[in-house]
């Protein structure tokens, strides 16, 4: 098992209650291709360095995760349709 990094941007107009909700759909989505989270990491709403659909914020999290390889593709292709996900971002940690 490999570990990898994934960031996660989600939209600023969302409420506490919605931020959470998508990222526990996030981390669910994990666990479910066979993932284990090893930790979460929450920096809050911070300014983007570009726009991005017209927005300038976002909340960000960064997830740890050990897993198979075919779990970033399959995490990629459904994190491209999660609408509230403004970018993502999964890289590989060196051991």
């Amino acid at each position: 098992m490999k570990k990898y990094e994934l960031t996660v941007v989600i939209n600023p107009n969302l409420d506490e209650e919605a931020v959470k909700a998508e990222l526990a759909a996030v981390q669910a989505l994990v666990e479910r291709f066979g993932g284990t989270i090893e930790k979460v990491d929450e920096w809050g709403k911070r300014r983007l360095a570009y726009e991005i659909n017209k927005v300038n914020e976002g909340f960000y999290t960064f997830i740890t995760f050990s897993s198979e390889a075919s779990t970033p593709v399959e995490l990629e292709q459904r994190m491209r349709i999660r609408e509230n996900v403004l970018r993502y971002l999964i890289i590989a940690q060196e051991d």
